[in-house]
Order: C-alpha cells, then structure tokens, then sequence
C-alpha cells in the first residue's frame, strides 16, 4: 500500500491558486484510476483506489498548508507504512512554471508543506513529486505569488504538467522511484520531440542547481 499526498489549503477561494497545484494533482489521479468517494479522515480527505494491483491511498491533508505533516504522519502511523511509501505532490518555485521533477529524497527547499512533513515522518527519505509554479512577479512577495491563480500562459502548461505526471506517478506505485525518474524527468536532449517535450528539456539547462543555492520560504 502506498499514499499519494497532494498538498494544498482547502476552501474554494484556493481551489486553483499556485499552491494547490499538488491537490489538483491528487484529483486527476483519483479520476484516472476510479478512486472511491472522498472522506475525512487523521484531518485529510481520503479516496481509496488500485494501481496496477497495488492498493493506494489518496490523500489532500484539510490543515492548510504549513502543517501538512499533521495528516501524512498521522496516516501512515494508522496504516503502519514506512516513509518511503509515501509520495508527496507540491507545487515549487525553484523550477518554471509547469516543469516537473521527481526526486526520491531531500530536504523542505524553504516549502513549509514539505517541512511539516519532515518533522512529522522524522525523516527526508519519502518521495516527491514537484511541479513548477515559478518566481514571483517583480514586487511580489511570495506568499502573494503562491496564492495567486496561475496566469493565463501558464494554465495550459499545469494542465500538461499534470497530464504527463498521471503514467509517471502509477511507475513510481508499479515499479519504483529511481525508474520514474529515469523516463519522465526531463533531459538534456538536443532532438528532443514534441513541443513540451522540448521545452521540459530547454528548461533544464537553466535550473541545473535547482536542488541548490538559496531557498525562499514558500
């Protein structure tokens, strides 16, 4: 059994804000597998479902943001899970906007969701899925740019972040991390086909350090 975190603040005004990328990432992965109705419960709202035989758990933690740990650690307590089956969705600014990138460990990147988590499991050694929400506007701070709805350039590329993400997420479930990272982070490729495909792999040449240098509170 696996659970599959997508961080998040509830209510409707942060529905389709940047920093509710990660629920709208446990939602489209809900729909695609046929996941059973939501319910609350260790203050998440919980859906059940199968990948690929496995039973996995899907999770969007009710805490707000900042104390996201509350719900994971308490979940997998309850169903007696070690860390490294939890995998955990979250928007970063470190990355463009609709970039992704699946690291199998790490520390919280100055994302406050990702450090609650740290301190509840006790450990950095769970599983991430990252999607680009990028810097903030000139004169933002960063609590206006991830509270922020994403720009009307930059929808198209979520929804196509998250699309590709969906087979991506089941191979880290069927198989393992480290073979999710080899297919579907993005690479250096000269020839690299199809106009996302290309820009994935532009991208990267610029955010080479992204798992370095300073890190801004998100």
């Amino acid at each position: 059994m696996k659970i599959i975190a997508g961080l998040g603040n509830p209510g409707s005004e942060y529905a389709k804000t940047k920093h509710n990328v990660g629920w709208m990432l446990a939602d489209a992965i809900a729909d695609r597998i046929g996941a059973s109705s939501w319910k609350e419960q260790e203050k998440g709202m919980v859906a059940q479902g199968f990948i690929g035989g496995e039973k996995v758990l899907i999770v969007k933690p009710m805490t707000y943001m900042n104390n996201s740990g509350e719900c994971i650690g308490a979940l997998m307590r309850w169903f007696k899970l070690e860390p490294e089956n939890i995998i955990v969705c979250h928007d970063d600014m470190d990355i463009p906007a609709g970039t992704i990138r699946i690291r199998k460990k790490g520390s919280a990147g100055g994302h406050n969701g990702i450090k609650s988590i740290i301190q509840h499991l006790g450990t950095e050694l769970f599983p991430r899925v990252r999607i680009g929400i990028g810097r903030p506007l000139p004169k933002w701070t960063v609590v206006d740019h991830v509270l922020s709805d994403f720009s009307q350039e930059d929808v198209p590329k979520i929804k196509e972040a998250i699309e590709y993400l969906l087979p991506a997420v089941e191979c880290m479930v069927t198989e393992d991390t480290d073979m999710a990272m080899n297919r579907f982070n993005p690479k250096k490729e000269k020839k690299a086909k199809g106009s996302w495909k290309k820009a994935q792999a532009e991208l990267q040449e610029s955010v080479e350090a992204d798992d370095g240098g300073e890190k801004i509170e998100q």
